[in-house]
């Protein structure tokens, strides 16, 4: 049976972020996730998630400046000492916040360094956070990312990151296999879904091509919630969508199954 997060750097917006917990706990979500905790105390996190009775289910590690474009560093040579600093400060987070899965941006290709290189970087850079996250018996996640919202980042398919995922050889290293940005790069999602399924670790969902509610666009996302029951599945599935009004207006799609 599906259950859902909700993301609230995406939901809620009408409100700012610290109201948002009580809006998604109203709204009877169980679990949430967002980008990142970084701007906010993590005790100010943790009681949140305790008052309302939440599970952290995923957040990323430090991306660099965002907003300049960075989105991540995790494949970019020469970043190497900036990348352990980060796997220390989303270490600390988790620990408190009690989340099992961690995003670590792999970043926009630097045109200086070849693939190989960048290659090399992140399956380097992977494995120290994998072993660093496995002693608290937390999962590193490893997503894709469309052309379309993030030209030129490292990873844009969803079997090439599951490439990547073997050759890093840590069991914790996972897939967060998001369906919005799977559908734009790979389509097929019911063969990836189960063909990917040993190395999915998340899912997250939004309609296509709007990145809207995902009850409407051109995928099927009942027939896949059950395609997902199918495989194995039984992770929390993020809500990473833009809500085309309030968000308590779109979220009739998501009540039966809360």
């Amino acid at each position: 049976m599906a259950k859902f997060a909700a993301n609230l750097t995406m939901l809620f917006t009408e409100v700012p972020f610290l109201e948002r917990f009580e809006r998604a706990h109203n709204a009877g979500f169980k679990a949430v996730e967002y980008l990142f905790p970084y701007a906010f105390d993590v005790d100010i996190l943790a009681d949140k998630l305790q008052r309302y009775g939440f599970e952290q289910a995923l957040f990323n590690m430090p991306p660099g400046d965002w907003d300049t474009g960075e989105r991540g560093f995790a494949a970019i040579p020469g970043r190497e000492l900036e990348f352990q600093e980060s796997v220390k400060t989303a270490l600390t987070y988790a620990k408190a916040l009690n989340c099992k899965k961690v995003h670590a941006m792999s970043g926009i290709v630097d045109p200086r360094f070849t693939r190989e290189q960048h290659t090399t970087t992140f399956i380097n850079n992977i494995r120290f956070a994998a072993d660093a996250f496995a002693e608290q018996d937390i999962e590193l996640m490893i997503e894709p990312l469309n052309t379309r919202d993030a030209p030129n980042y490292f990873i844009a398919h969803q079997r090439q990151a599951a490439d990547l995922i073997r050759q890093v050889e840590r069991a914790n290293v996972k897939l967060q296999l998001d369906l919005y940005h799977a559908q734009i790069m790979d389509g097929d999602l019911t063969h990836l879904i189960n063909d990917l399924a040993d190395v999915t670790g998340y899912i997250q969902i939004a309609s296509i091509p709007s990145r809207n509610e995902p009850f409407e666009g051109e995928i099927n996302y009942p027939h896949l919630f059950t395609v997902l029951d199918d495989s194995g599945y039984d992770g929390w599935i993020g809500c990473e969508y833009n809500p085309k009004n309030t968000t308590e207006e779109g979220l009739d799609w998501v009540k039966p199954y809360l």
